[in-house]
């Protein structure tokens, strides 16, 4: 291909899927079909509900919108490829196109964080200063909210490809992964790939610890405030408010964690283990998180019974 300074790369990527286990591919595409089609339709019923009743057009739901069509675009994201890989053996992907869905897959994934600490942020304002929900969290403060939170993704990510297309990738182009992963592309280029590993490394743990940090500092405000009221009733009440937003948080940060550590500290984390656990992470959140709210939020699950079952009663609180 040459040895000049010119920078070269080859055409394509071969996605290998899920290493040691190619023999089962076929039957790992059944989950990988059944998540990605649960988390199309949650999502679709949720982002409905939400539009049709009007008593859900408030700030903590319209984030929620925000998070389904996210996840819907995550999901979207890495699904399609890797059930083309499990049934079709389509592994070959090229080079612009899987620096295109490493650049989503990772921009939609710090979109899903944000929007996690905005919604955490919603419930510390409704529990904290109650009186002021209405003026704070205004419909246009929403969306600005929403705006900056895919701003800071787009700008966040965006560096990452560049990076990976500025080196050169001669001889090797197989990716050990069921999709194009940052540090999986970047381990393959013929060069010095510290900054790029530096970059990765500061964008994942920047945004972890801050958006953790974050989340957690609400929390802590919002039991304080809790624990101060007097009536029990009132105190299971206000926490009940958070408990989908709690159960959204371990979802999503419990595999994003032993993910991000298995890539880099766990050694002796067979290869498959991870990419298993990578790919839940893209697939688990954006399935669970519409079952969570549905289940926990009344409104939304009265609605949703109603839109389907319209003879039947609405249940009692």
């Amino acid at each position: 291909m040459g040895d000049n300074a010119t920078y070269y790369h080859i055409s394509s990527f071969f996605l290998v899927g899920i290493p040691s286990l190619e023999y089962f591919h076929c039957w790992i595409g059944i989950p990988v079909c059944l998540l990605f089609v649960l988390s199309l339709l949650g999502n679709t019923i949720i982002t409905v509900t939400v539009k049709l009743e009007p008593s859900l057009h408030q700030p903590m739901y319209f984030f929620l919108c925000m998070l389904a069509m996210n996840d819907m675009a995550l999901a979207s994201a890495a699904a399609p490829k890797m059930l083309g890989i499990f049934w079709f053996d389509a592994h070959w992907i090229e080079f612009n196109v899987c620096l295109a869905q490493l650049y989503f897959i990772h921009t939609f994934c710090i979109i899903e964080s944000a929007l996690l600490v905005a919604m955490a942020f919603d419930r510390y304002v409704a529990i904290c200063i109650p009186l002021h929900h209405t003026t704070i969290l205004t419909t246009p403060m929403v969306i600005k909210m929403g705006l900056v939170v895919v701003i800071r993704a787009i700008f966040l990510v965006l560096p990452g490809p560049i990076l990976i297309y500025k080196l050169p990738y001669y001889t090797k182009y197989i990716i050990n992964h069921a999709y194009c992963e940052h540090m999986a592309v970047v381990k393959l280029a013929s060069a010095n790939t510290f900054i790029n590993r530096v970059y990765g490394i500061s964008v994942a743990l920047s945004v972890m610890i801050l958006d953790l940090g974050l989340i957690a500092t609400s929390y802590i405000k919002i039991l304080q405030a809790v624990f101060r009221l007097s009536s029990q009733n009132a105190r299971s009440k206000a926490l009940s408010t958070c408990a989908a937003h709690v159960c959204t948080i371990l979802v999503s940060y419990t595999p994003a964690l032993f993910s991000f550590l298995t890539h880099r500290i766990g050694k002796k984390v067979p290869p498959s283990v991870h990419i298993i656990f990578a790919s839940l992470y893209l697939l688990v959140p954006p399935t669970v998180n519409p079952l969570v709210y549905g289940v926990k939020t009344k409104q939304i699950r009265d609605r949703v019974v109603s839109l389907f079952l319209p003879h039947k009663k609405i249940s009692e609180e």
